[in-house]
């Protein structure tokens, strides 16, 4: 019988890393040649992003950081234990790792047997960039997600191998995370790709800015598909997965405001208002808000990478059901705000 566990989580790139290194991001940025010279200077920065930053470069902050998105990883892999899916679906975003010039399709299922991958380098698990994960695919799953899609009007894009990466970080670092404490996972994944990075997918190469052009030499790409356009996909996917015999989990795997993505904020620091809005929006089931959120909204904020949860938004409307657990994780200088999201069956 069928059943659906909608769910979300980060896959923020520098968890993989040490405490010592999670700001990076941050000052990377801080070598902006246009920075305006004064938000060099720490004492110029916001108040909060100062006492995160402290006398220490964060280094307290990112132990802090590491143990509140830990702490929330485990607790959705025990909720993903207990659901014990069939396969999980997970919708990520690919940052010019699979797509590149020769194709960037607006979404993609998976249809692969099974997927290879590697750690990060300089991991907090200490393995070698040798050591080799493997993860089985759903090749009916995807087929059959890919087909109902088309005939619901939705012209997806499909693969059975990859093309240029064999699983981008979207995708790797949420089994890499729901596996933190290295227990095993033998749940089979459908990676979905949205090309949530849209004008900048191929100009920025999914990516930090470039600081080597003027932003006027920069020649954007053609947008992502729109948050209405990719709720729908979500809605759509959970009613073809509510008429299967699985039991399916659906994950967005995602931050939501990126610093590096925020002109507004000189590239220092999230959107934290805009993704607040959001989730407290998400919290009380307004899911019309999500339907509704301009395209604009999300580059005016750096929420790209947001567009992997409209798909979940779209989900959770469909199935009428509210998050059971839900948190958001806000910082100054950690790049990304995050949220978790779990919302069960009542049954």
């Amino acid at each position: 019988m069928a059943e659906i566990l909608p769910a979300g989580i980060t896959h923020y790139p520098p968890l993989a890393g040490s405490d010592e290194t999670m700001a990076w991001i941050l000052k990377r940025m801080l070598q902006n040649p246009r920075l305006p010279e004064n938000l060099r200077r720490v004492e110029s920065w916001p108040e909060p992003m100062r006492a995160e930053w402290s006398n220490d470069e964060g280094l307290a902050a990112a132990r802090r950081h590491r143990e509140r998105l830990v702490q929330s990883l485990r607790r959705t892999r025990a909720r993903i234990d207990a659901f014990h899916p069939d396969f999980i679906v997970i919708w990520g975003d690919d940052q010019y790792e699979n797509f590149r010039e020769d194709v960037v399709p607006p979404y993609c299922i998976y249809a692969h047997e099974s997927f290879e991958f590697g750690p990060p380098p300089h991991n907090i698990w200490k393995e070698s960039t040798e050591t080799k994960f493997h993860a089985r695919g759903h090749v009916a799953a995807a087929k059959r997600l890919a087909t109902g899609l088309i005939e619901a009007g939705f012209d997806t894009a499909y693969s059975y191998k990859p093309l240029h990466h064999p699983l981008g970080h979207a995708f790797a670092n949420a089994v890499l995370y729901l596996d933190y404490d290295r227990t095993g996972f033998s749940y089979p994944i459908i990676p979905f790709s949205i090309n949530c990075y849209g004008r900048k997918v191929i100009a920025q190469r999914g990516g930090l800015p470039m600081f080597d052009r003027p932003p006027s030499e920069v020649q954007f790409d053609p947008p992502a598909p729109t948050p209405r356009r990719l709720f729908e996909l979500g809605a759509a996917t959970a009613r073809i997965f509510n008429a299967s015999p699985w039991r399916v989990a659906l994950l967005a795997s995602s931050g939501w405001s990126h610093a590096f993505l925020t002109e507004k904020n000189n590239f220092l620091y999230p959107d934290t208002p805009a993704d607040r809005n959001l989730f407290e929006a998400l919290q009380r089931g307004d899911y019309e808000t999500w339907k509704n959120y301009p395209a604009s909204a999300v580059e005016d904020s750096g929420q790209q990478e947001l567009l992997n949860w409209m798909c979940l938004a779209g989900a959770l409307a469909e199935l009428n059901r509210k998050p059971k657990e839900v948190e958001f994780i806000d910082t100054w200088i950690f790049n990304s705000s995050k949220c978790f999201l779990v919302a069960p069956p009542s049954n």
